[in-house]
């Protein structure tokens, strides 16, 4: 009778505010990539749209916080170890067409070697790590691509002694994602031969924060029309304002404006499913270079979600399905059948104060084997469901993304 051969791979990212200094005079530097780079972010934020509208499908939450390049650079790697169709539907998931296996790993090379460096008032690190159980037959090519091109940490661990592989596993987490999330594995299971991880810190501050003093006690009617009172940070400030038929949006920088969080609200009798069903790479694009500096009257509130999401059926919709299945075609990473992809989950968590931005999202996957008159001052209340993005603005590439139907007072 054959073993079923797990493998889990896991992402973890973490968003935080920084300090309270002003942006630095310095301004960020952009990344220059070239035509096939540019298609490659293009993929991977319809991936991110795809991604947040799939999973808004398949869960009840009025909130939803995801990061996609978590899940991106984890199928990144898993896709190296997959052939065949199981490669091609990965790829599917992931929108790649059209580009190599070099550009690709390029690719994600470039952005975790590159993104780090854009803001030295932004602390941002993105580390991967591959545990395998002692014994197991892992493909030396494989580990190879994802060391050559994901840096990844890779060590052998004795399985069969969960407390100390779990301290040793949980522990690099917990050093690379500032002991905000200590824990991602509670238990081993008896078939697991591998864990991929990925870990991304971010931390910074809005480049104009909003004064505490100005955060009131204000209403918010969620997406069920029912009210509640929140605290709405208030300030007057110019910033990038945009607007067409279907919503408001702005766009608010962290540090030296490296790094920014775009908030789309929908217009008086839109809804964050409207956008989002009207919404790709390039409308979003479109939607970011309309933007003009303008004075506008800001209200936003500071919210907070905690959410865990079984992505399977979210990845299935997106076009992932034979490495689910047990006959998934997993050769690259090793010979020994049957090798699929048990589950993928995301955990995540956002803070957004009058100081910035705070976040955190581990990524597991377990292989198995209104119109406003241009001469006012524009009026930006967020006091309705609203959508938003944290993004690198030189590429273009979305880090997280969400939906805020409900915000609960804090």
């Amino acid at each position: 009778m054959k073993t079923i051969l797990p493998i889990f791979i896991l992402a973890v990212l973490i968003t935080a505010c920084k300090s309270n200094e002003p942006v630095p005079a310095k301004e960020a530097e952009p990344i220059e990539l070239s035509a096939l780079m540019q298609q490659r972010v293009t993929q991977d934020n319809d991936f991110a749209f795809d991604f947040l509208n799939k999973t808004i499908a398949t869960v009840d939450d009025s909130n939803v916080f995801l990061s996609p390049m978590s899940l991106s650079v984890a199928l990144g790697m898993l896709r190296n170890g997959a052939q065949g169709e199981t490669k091609t539907e990965i790829e599917k998931a992931l929108k790649l067409n059209g580009l190599s296996d070099e550009v690709i790993n390029s690719y994600y090379k470039i952005m975790q070697t590159s993104l780090p460096l854009l803001d030295v008032k932004t602390d941002l690190s993105i580390s991967n790590s591959m545990w395998y159980k002692k014994g197991f037959s892992v493909k030396p090519d494989f580990l190879k691509v994802n060391t050559d091109y994901f840096n990844a940490y890779i060590k052998a661990l004795d399985f069969n002694n969960q407390a100390l592989s779990l301290d040793t596993i949980n522990g690099w987490c917990a050093r690379k994602t500032n002991n905000l999330i200590p824990i991602v594995l509670n238990e081993i299971s008896p078939n697991a031969v591998m864990f991929i991880m990925n870990a991304v810190y971010f931390k910074g501050t809005w480049a104009n924060q909003f004064n505490p003093q100005s955060t009131k006690d204000y209403s918010f009617t969620n997406e069920k029309n029912q009210s509640s009172t929140v605290k709405m940070m208030m300030k007057e400030d110019a910033v990038s304002y945009g607007n067409n038929d279907m919503a408001q949006f702005v766009d608010l920088p962290y540090g030296n404006g490296a790094f920014s969080m775009t908030v789309i609200l929908p217009n008086v009798g839109k809804t964050t499913t409207d956008v989002l069903q009207n919404i790709s790479s390039s409308s979003f694009n479109t939607m970011i270079n309309s933007m003009q500096s303008r004075k506008v009257k800001l209200l936003l509130p500071r919210f907070k979600t905690k959410n865990t999401y079984m992505l399977n059926d979210a990845l299935k919709l997106m076009g992932m399905k034979k490495a689910f299945e047990f006959n998934a075609d997993l050769n690259g990473i090793s010979d020994l059948k049957p090798l699929y992809v048990s589950f993928v989950k995301q955990d995540t968590y956002v803070e957004v104060t009058e100081e910035g931005t705070k976040a955190a999202a581990v990524t597991t996957v377990g292989d198995y084997t209104s119109s406003i008159q241009i001469d006012e001052i524009p009026l930006f209340i967020a006091d309705r469901p609203f959508l938003f993005v944290i993004r690198e603005k030189s590429t273009g590439v979305i880090l997280f993304i969400g939906k805020m139907g409900n915000v609960e007072k804090f």
